[in-house]
């Protein structure tokens, strides 16, 4: 063929493709051309992209076999997005494929659509904006193919994805009305009957019908074909069946996933065992062949990832039995196996932290429990608890260590001095003994350190020699091999080991270096830092350890005092937050065998009682209801136990009636007889829950009659004093951000303020005087134009009284105001002449917060 010719043929047949391929012409060249185009090119490179964002979203997800699986691995935002732009690359760029194929290959000719991908490219619109979390846009696509498309080969998956996306957007019930409809409009089977199951049963789920939803996940587990849905359908099935407490259902259930084995994922194979393990009947089951069970899986070098779950469902079981040892022994194998699973750690950390509670060791059961609400999610109700739990136990800890401390130093108090010597001289032999045997631990280690610290520095690799002489000039050649310092455990050992001996349990904070940052308890600290700074000669001398020994009897009787109020708080705490009575009753029952003071002995005695009756115990309840009744006939115990219907009525010698008349004298500004009152109700309701009410309105009429540095002060008491209480945690903020800002006594010049008041001061008066006056000028005033000035009685001291007239808002006037009065006199106007100053509203806060008027009156 000649050239010419070829071109023509050539150019003829590009024309008659491209015009035989336009979208508005149905012919078989046209359709197919457009349907393979769209299929294996745009739908392809679109298909693609979808693929990867759901792997990226998929890694992005983890497993929480703690509680009951999602039955779809998709996490869902709170947030509804209406926005058309997408938040994860793949699936924008599946989206755009999407939108190209309907826009350059869709063939809608006489209302039909000829291209039978389009279908196919507005369902994967729908999947990329429903997996990028956009689901109003989902939904628009997905109604699109219904409306336009009825008779597609993909209706049963696109009235899935609808409905999966009604769903999401909080229309379960819309969801579960359209798929019943279908189910009984159509005869549906194999995958697409699992899919419209499963997010039948995720829409019950959602409405908390958990029947229905067994009922359709089961169907949904049954007809899938994709193995790795089979096991989650069968694991929540599983789940279900253990909540309902059907736990031979249960195990059948996750004995369908073992039976999977590599066909699934590891995770659901192993989960399912251990699911398995926690519905063990220990009562009716072969316990041997149980423990041989758990051991296989421990064994198992496959389940090297979950040993920290295998560790703690070992532990759980020895639990169980009351094997505590061996139980703490996994518990904490678990945790060093642990790969980062917060829920895990967190039931690890509680339980031991339960474990070291019931032992009453609670300073070692706050810190499991301090770690345990570093795994919590904050806000969450097991959160909430865990801390209300921790904060009691600082009480715990505070008194058990008060108690602990007081009644060892009282015992030695109390000791003949030979047995004092011989207590000694023995914990001397030994204290040489194990000396002796650090110091001999101390040389092999010394030994070793200086080799293994010759080999590091002579073969660290790339370690060259700068200079003759250099410190660390490496010996040996390049190239040569071993290991860092730091990387041999050895030489790590050793290391931390002398930094104990020389500095003790130092915490990771600054200025660590300091002799009071030793780590110690607050109850023996000193005499913790007076052994530890003393010479050998000292530490071997019994005689040095008796001279510590308190002599003064004002110090014993403290002591003593320190000692029986740890005591009885320790038995309220047990008693009241824990409801631990046994360990209440055996605190409140020592105290009485200590003589304490006469405030404490009544209160004690009541407890008892109380506790005698929640222990069932009558006998020693009707015991002490008799003494108290007898010995007190006067107090308000005795009036509740004669009359227990009224235990919690109001009467006048009651906390909450005391406390509320003085809040009353309060209020009438009655601060000195506040503060008396306060004094004696602390002493009289020791131990009750008002006692920090009592304190933190007796600070405040403190602070109302002295001013801003003794309210400081009773403050920062009732901080110190009671640092787990509300009012405690109050002190403790008022302390931090309210006193700061109000610290300041420099005044304002008063030009600059809106707002002025005319004080009139009483000193020594009476009330009634002052009274009278106030009277008089209300009257006078009420003569003026004036109607918005106020007049009132404020307490500046404990002799001096302020009346004090309110809303003057220019200084002239203010300064003015007796001759404004003088204006508006008439024949029946009460004389009511007398010196007064003026005072703009900010500085007459300072002036009452920090009684300095002096200061106010005569400025330097």
């Amino acid at each position: 063929m000649k050239p010419i010719t070829k071109a023509v043929v050539i150019f003829l047949g590009i024309v008659f493709c491209l015009t035989g391929c336009s979208r508005k012409k149905d012919t078989f060249l046209s359709r197919n051309y457009h349907a393979v185009t769209t299929e294996y090119n745009t739908l392809y490179n679109g298909d693609v992209a979808l693929q990867n964002g759901l792997k990226s979203v998929n890694n992005a997800f983890t497993e929480n076999f703690w509680e009951l699986l999602p039955i779809e691995r998709f996490e869902v935002k709170d947030e509804v997005r209406l926005d058309s732009e997408g938040n994860n690359s793949d699936f924008e760029r599946a989206e755009e494929k999407a939108i190209k194929a309907i826009q350059k290959h869709s063939m809608n000719i006489g209302g039909r659509e000829k291209n039978p991908q389009i279908d196919e490219a507005y369902l994967m619109l729908g999947k990329a904006r429903y997996y990028d979390q956009r689901f109003v846009p989902a939904l628009a696509a997905f109604n699109n193919i219904l409306n336009r498309y009825p008779s597609s080969d993909k209706i049963n998956q696109v009235k899935v994805w609808r409905e999966k996306t009604n769903m999401r957007l909080g229309n379960d019930e819309l969801a579960i009305k359209n798929l019943r409809r279908h189910l009984d409009q159509e005869e549906i089977e194999g995958q697409d009957l699992a899919d419209i199951s499963a997010v039948l049963a995720e829409a019950f789920l959602n409405l908390e019908q958990k029947d229905s939803t067994m009922a359709y996940i089961t169907v949904a587990a049954e007809e899938t074909k994709i193995k790795e849905q089979k096991a989650r359908y069968h694991f929540i099935r599983g789940q279900l069946y253990s909540e309902f407490g059907k736990k031979d259902s249960a195990n059948l259930a996750f004995d369908e996933i073992i039976e999977m084995h590599r066909k699934i994922p590891r995770a659901f194979y192993i989960n399912a065992h251990l699911a398995k393990a926690a519905n063990f009947d220990a009562d009716n089951g072969d316990k041997l062949a149980f423990q041989e069970y758990l051991a296989e899986l421990e064994e198992n070098r496959e389940n090297r990832p979950f040993l920290n779950k295998i560790y703690y469902q070992i532990a759980e079981y020895h639990l169980s039995q009351g094997s505590d040892s061996i139980a703490e022994a996994y518990y904490n194998k678990s945790l060093r196996a642990n790969t980062g699973d917060k829920t895990l750690n967190a039931r690890n950390y509680l339980t031991l932290g339960d474990m070291y509670f019931d032992r009453t060791i609670y300073k070692t059961a706050g810190a499991y429990y301090d770690s345990t609400l570093t795994n919590m999610v904050q806000k969450s109700k097991p959160y909430r608890v865990t801390s209300k739990k921790r904060e009691n136990l600082e009480d715990v800890i505070l008194y058990e260590g008060i108690a602990k401390t007081n009644d060892s130093i009282l015992r030695l108090v109390n000791m003949p001095k030979e047995d004092r010597l011989a207590l000694f001289s023995k914990y001397i032999d030994e204290l040489k003994a194990a000396d002796e045997a650090q110091a001999e631990q101390d040389k092999k280690d010394a030994i070793i350190l200086a080799q293994a610290t010759a080999k590091n520095v002579g073969n660290t690799p790339g370690f060259q020699r700068r200079g003759p002489g250099l410190p660390g000039a490496n010996a040996g050649g390049p190239g040569a091999s071993g290991d860092f310092y730091f990387y041999n455990p050895t030489t790590v050992a050793y290391g931390k080991n002398e930094f104990q001996r020389l500095w003790g349990d130092r915490k990771l904070q600054d200025n660590w270096r300091l002799s009071d940052k030793r780590g110690t308890d607050a109850t023996d600290a000193g005499i913790e830092d007076v052994i530890a700074t003393a010479t050998d000669e000292d530490r071997y001398n019994p005689e040095f350890y008796i001279g510590l020994i308190p002599t003064e009897q004002t110090a014993i009787d403290s002591l003593a005092k320190d000692r029986n109020y740890a005591y009885y708080q320790l038995g309220l705490i047990y008693k009241e937050k824990f409801k631990e009575y046994e360990l209440a009753k055996s605190r409140l029952q020592n105290l009485l065998k200590f003589n304490p003071e006469e405030r404490l002995i009544l209160p004690t005695k009541y407890n008892l009682q109380q506790i005698y009756e929640a222990l069932g115990q009558t006998g020693e309840a009707d015991i002490a209801k008799n003494e108290i009744i007898s010995n007190f006939p006067d107090s308000r115990y005795a009036e509740i136990l004669r009359n227990p219907q009224s235990q919690l009525a109001k009467d006048e010698n009651s906390p909450e009636s005391v406390y509320e008349a003085t809040y009353a004298q309060f209020e009438e500004q009655n601060y000195a007889q506040v503060i008396q009152k306060a004094d004696e109700s602390i002493k009289n309701f020791e131990g009750d829950a008002f006692v920090p009410k009592f304190e933190i309105l007796k600070a405040s009429a403190i602070g109302r009659l002295q001013g801003f540095e003794a309210y400081k002060e009773s403050v920062n008491y009732i901080a110190l004093t009671y640092p787990s209480t509300e009012e405690g945690k109050r002190a403790q903020e008022i302390l931090t951000t309210a006193l700061p800002a109000l610290e300041s006594r420099e005044f304002i010049p008063d030009e600059d303020q809106g707002e002025f008041k005319v004080v009139y001061q009483f000193d020594n008066t009476s009330k009634e005087t002052v009274l009278e006056f106030i009277k008089n000028l209300e009257t006078e005033i009420a003569k003026t134009p004036l109607r918005n000035l106020t007049v009132s009685e404020d307490v500046y001291n404990a002799n001096t009284t302020f009346v004090v007239v309110h809303g003057m808002e220019f200084l002239t006037r203010a300064k003015g105001f007796t001759g404004f009065l003088e204006e508006y006199k008439d024949k029946e106007s009460k004389d009511i002449a007398r010196p007064f100053f003026v005072i703009s509203s900010p500085n007459y806060a300072i002036v009452q917060r920090h009684k300095n008027l002096d200061q106010f009156l005569t400025p330097q």
